[in-house]
């Protein structure tokens, strides 16, 4: 297994605060309940838990057995009950549900950069932003023909 050098663990931290910042600033000019703080922190934290679930993994002698998948599939399930905090009931219709999609997909980005995957997360933030920029757009057209007013 290569070991991570410390270059490249700052590296990784930096690039999860960076992607995760850009999804940050769009739910924080929406002024939704996430907004760039949270999906920072999010992003950070699932790149550290990675760095760290990899760093176990190597420091283990050869007669033993790790497997840094744990502690990703812990985060999927961690990030779950945070996200469920961001969606709110309002009589028959619920808010909410987008940014905490957006938050689970901000945790998938810090797990692929801790991982060392930049060109997946880049791509993933690309997309993520463009879902959340440009559809929301075709969301507000649909609502408008819906209530026959285009």
């Amino acid at each position: 297994m290569i070991e991570i050098s410390n270059a490249q663990i700052i590296t990784r931290l930096i690039a999860s605060v960076l992607l995760s910042s850009l999804i940050g600033f769009e739910r924080e000019v929406r002024g939704r309940a996430a907004g760039l703080r949270t999906h920072i922190l999010v992003g950070l934290s699932t790149c550290l838990l990675m760095l760290v679930s990899i760093s176990v993994a190597q420091g283990m002698g050869s007669g033993q057995i790790f497997d840094p998948g744990r502690i990703a599939a812990g985060v999927v399930t961690g990030i779950g009950i945070l996200c469920a905090g961001t969606i709110i009931r309002f009589g028959t219709s619920v808010k909410g549900l987008t940014t905490a999609a957006s938050l689970w997909a901000v945790a998938a980005l810090g797990l692929a950069v801790g991982i060392g995957f930049y060109i997946a997360a880049c791509t993933a933030t690309l997309l993520i932003l463009i879902t959340l920029l440009v559809l929301s757009h075709f969301e507000k057209a649909i609502n408008r023909m819906k209530e026959g007013q285009v």
